[in-house]
């Protein structure tokens, strides 16, 4: 089938390129306003769990009570009981309160509560409701009326970080891709050795990201999607356009170095390095969607960018590169360095230059395979260290100091729990439903014998539900809180009620254990989907067996860097972010899923290679150094940019966007090189023949139906090809 597509692709390259065009036109028109239509929203909580189910509860029963921005006004030389402090705070008050999009409203003016200032009593704090369902401009226009000149203002309050943690990811995005792009333009000139080769990665990268941003403009008429979901659509569109563009190119090169017309080779590379590229393409994409099972806004957002962006990278590496390779023929060596002008350019994968057995890959997989017992316990050991620092993790959520240091509103919320007392702005919320203003009294006491309870008072009282502030010292999301949040729902509500708790801290504890219920799930799905594929693909049983094994251990390695740089706060300073001491639990999640898909990526490529042999010469040993040697470059090539990529994203302001871009780059890394070619040389060679053990329904299904990339597809009639090295003068 692929050597067909290969075929019609390049009957009708122009009217592909025509097609694409007028895509780009339209993406780059209709596409990029995804951003516009994109919520900011980055949830991690469960909409059926109790922390979020008493948000409704308590609008319904007592009304809303929840604070969206907190302007927060302070002077070096005035008290705010000084009239020249009061009076302007009173008349932004005043006019705050003539605004229809302004539920709520208040001040110390007005309530005289001692926790609305400061205890230097130069700083107090206003509190502002929305109406339900303003938008985000008119959000924008009330912060922007807030502030007094000769006081200092800052804006904060949950809505507040929403915005600014907008803003970074915008700010990042661009970043990122200055970072990224001439670096990747030099290395793929580099590897490539002609200009024009190495423009073609990049190309189908652009046009793969566009077409993942109009692709998840449309799911955006249909469901919401976070705005985080940008972010991995920019890191895989581009990684993995670059990854599938290294494998098409480099395989069209080495087929017109055999000599073959150009339509034949491109007909060549689809038979081979194009049905790579599909098996990758839909093994990736199943790794992301097992993200689809978490009910979690930002992580099922991540799984619909993130399918949507490999997808269209591998359509895209397979019709318009294609096309563009017909098109471009011979002159993909165009422009080459003036050091190769005088001499044949090698391909990526030596394939040409050096034969199967006696490249640099393959002496190193001989190397191993000579002592697989001794490279297969230091590398495990090796692994293992690495992956240690995994098994002291402590999972949390996330708050304000996800942000850079310094950033408005995070400095609201460190200002207002540093210099005010009282339980802050989101304190530990109970609600009592179904019982007297009395019995409401008498749990109170009882939860203020909970240990680590400083107070508890009432918020709100209507019929008969009482809303509860339970006081308490420390973080929302440190260990302490929650176990005050599991105390207060372990004691036994009075007779004929009902007891919710809610609030951050709340928030926290239901995110760690609604994710902790649905990991199990998304591992079964996703590796039992991998192996199925695998074991049809290639015709064993006991190799993707292994493959995920191997892709779970490189995982490993990279989720203990993880922790003992972001939990521990190892290089803290170098990266700029804030230690929490623990781990947000969304991101181990989301990595794995990336990480999950990213490496079987690479293993794919390399068992493809080594199955063919195999089946050619039926010795283990030559087949995995053929292998090894034949992919080696290609795949170390291929991390190498894709590293490039993920590591641009791990300057991020945002501690969590940079935490996985870090993993990712410590996980690609290990993957390449102490996996792929140490360690699983030396298991197969330990393995032997075993590695291609299968029933015998599966060896015939592999027979008919399985992944046989060869260098020798059948020839189309007079298409042999003579011996050509294209060489320059």
């Amino acid at each position: 089938m692929f050597a067909w597509w290969g075929t019609v692709v390049g009957r009708i390259r122009w009217l592909i390129l025509v097609g694409t065009a007028a895509f780009v036109a339209f993406a780059g028109i209709w596409g990029t306003g995804v951003f516009d239509r994109l919520a900011d929203d980055g949830s991690l909580s469960d909409p059926a769990s109790e922390s979020q189910r008493i948000i409704a509860r308590v609008a319904d029963e007592i009304g809303r009570a929840n604070v969206h921005l907190i302007a927060l006004y302070s002077s070096d030389t005035l008290e705010v009981t000084d009239a020249r402090f009061r009076d302007p705070v009173n008349a932004v008050v005043a006019d705050l309160k003539a605004d229809k999009a302004v539920e709520m409203v208040t001040s110390f003016y007005e309530t005289k509560a001692p926790s609305l200032v400061s205890t230097e009593k130069n700083a107090t704090y206003v509190p502002i409701r929305f109406v339900a369902g303003t938008g985000e401009a008119v959000v924008k226009q009330v912060r922007d009326r807030l502030a007094i000149e000769g006081l200092t203002t800052q804006i904060g309050g949950q809505l507040a970080v929403n915005l600014d943690i907008d803003k970074q990811v915008g700010d990042d995005i661009v970043r990122a891709e200055l970072i990224a792009t001439p670096i990747l333009l030099l290395l793929l000139v580099f590897i490539f050795g002609s200009v024009v080769a190495a423009s073609m990665p990049l190309l189908i990268g652009g046009v793969a990201i566009l077409g993942a941003f109009t692709a998840v403009r449309g799911l955006t008429m249909v469901t919401d999607v976070s705005v985080f979901s940008i972010n991995i659509i920019t890191i895989l569109g581009l990684g993995l356009a670059v990854d599938y563009a290294l494998f098409m190119v480099s395989r069209f090169r080495e087929e017109l170095d055999k000599g073959y017309e150009v339509n034949d080779a491109v007909r060549r590379t689809m038979a081979t390095a194009g049905r790579t590229v599909a098996v990758s393409g839909v093994v990736v994409t199943l790794a992301l969607s097992g993200l689809m099972i978490f009910p979690q806004m930002l992580l099922r957002s991540m799984g619909l960018g993130g399918a949507s962006a490999v997808i269209v990278a591998m359509l895209t590496s397979l019709t318009v590169l294609p096309a563009m390779l017909a098109v471009l023929g011979h002159r993909i060596n165009a422009l080459r360095l003036p050091w190769l002008r005088k001499r044949k350019i090698p391909t990526v994968t030596g394939a040409v230059a050096k034969t199967a057995d006696s490249g640099v890959w393959a002496r190193i997989a001989n190397s191993v395979m000579r002592r697989p017992v001794l490279y297969t316990l230091g590398v495990t050991m090796i692994l293992l260290l690495l992956a240690a620092p995994f098994t002291r993790v402590q999972f949390g959520g996330v708050d304000e100091r996800v942000l850079p240091p310094g950033t408005e509103s995070r400095v609201v919320s460190e200002r207002l729990a540093s210099e005010f007392d009282g339980d802050g702005v989101d304190p530990i919320r109970v609600l009592i439903s179904g019982a007297s203003k009395d019995t409401a009294t008498a749990f109170a006491k009882q939860i203020e014998d909970v240990s680590g309870v400083r107070a508890t008072s009432v918020a709100g009282q209507k019929g008969d539900s009482t809303l509860l502030t339970v006081g308490y010292d420390g973080a929302s999301n440190s260990e302490h809180a929650r176990n005050i949040v599991v105390g207060i729902r372990d004691l036994p509500p009075p007779a004929g009620a009902e007891v919710l708790v809610g609030g951050p801290t709340a928030g926290v504890v239901d995110q760690v254990n609604g994710l902790g219920e649905r990991v199990p799930w998304m591992l079964l799905l996703v590796a039992g989907i991998t192996f199925v594929l695998l074991a049809l693909a290639f015709g064993s049983l006991v190799v993707p067996l292994k493959a995920i094994v191997m892709n779970l251990v490189s995982i490993g390695a990279a989720f203990g860097v993880v922790v003992w740089i972001f939990q521990d706060g190892n290089f803290a300073g170098l990266l700029n972010f804030t230690p929490t001491g623990y781990i947000d639990a969304s991101q181990p999640i989301l990595m794995l899923a990336i990480l999950f898909g990213l490496s079987m990526d690479y293993e794919v490529f390399l068992l493809s290679r080594i199955r063919e042999q195999w089946d050619t010469l039926g010795d283990n040993t030559a087949a995995v150094a053929s292998g090894v040697q034949r992919t080696g470059g290609i795949i170390t090539s291929a991390a190498l940019l894709l590293c490039v990529v993920v590591g641009a994203f791990a300057t991020s302001g945002i501690t969590f966007i940079k935490m996985v871009g870090v993993g990712m780059l410590v996980a690609l890394a290990v993957d390449a090189t102490l996996v792929r070619l140490l360690l699983v040389p030396a298991t197969m060679r330990l393995l032997g023949g075993a590695n291609w053990w299968a029933p015998k329904f599966l060896r015939r299904m592999y027979s008919r139906y399985g992944f046989h990339e060869s260098d020798d597809p059948d020839e189309p009639v007079g298409a042999k090809p003579e011996p050509n090295l294209v060489t320059t003068h």
